[in-house]
């Protein structure tokens, strides 16, 4: 099984494709110098796997490293993962 995790800009998305298809997305909207995340997906067949929490973890280190952004986790599944992961709360904001 082949995983590939990538940010699409031109999309506002974080994508996670395994073996060639979409598993996966982490979608956002940037306003000034914060990052909302409004909406996470994981294709019906591959839910419980852990996947939609892959993506998060990877646009979270992308922003962390990439950026000055803070973010604004508006998406359920997103705030979820923030309290699962506190010593990430640094780079939350309102």
């Amino acid at each position: 099984m082949s995983k590939q995790l990538t940010h699409e800009p031109d999309a506002s998305r974080y994508t996670l494709v395994i073996d060639g298809q979409l598993a996966a997305v982490a979608d956002y909207r940037i306003s000034g110098d914060a990052i909302s995340f409004h909406h996470t997906f994981t294709q019906p067949n591959l839910r419980g796997r852990g996947l939609a929490g892959e993506v998060v973890e990877f646009a979270v280190d992308d922003v962390e490293k990439n950026s000055t952004r803070r973010i604004v986790p508006m998406c359920w599944y997103v705030a979820d993962w923030f309290e699962a992961h506190p010593e990430r709360a640094s780079l939350l904001t309102r």
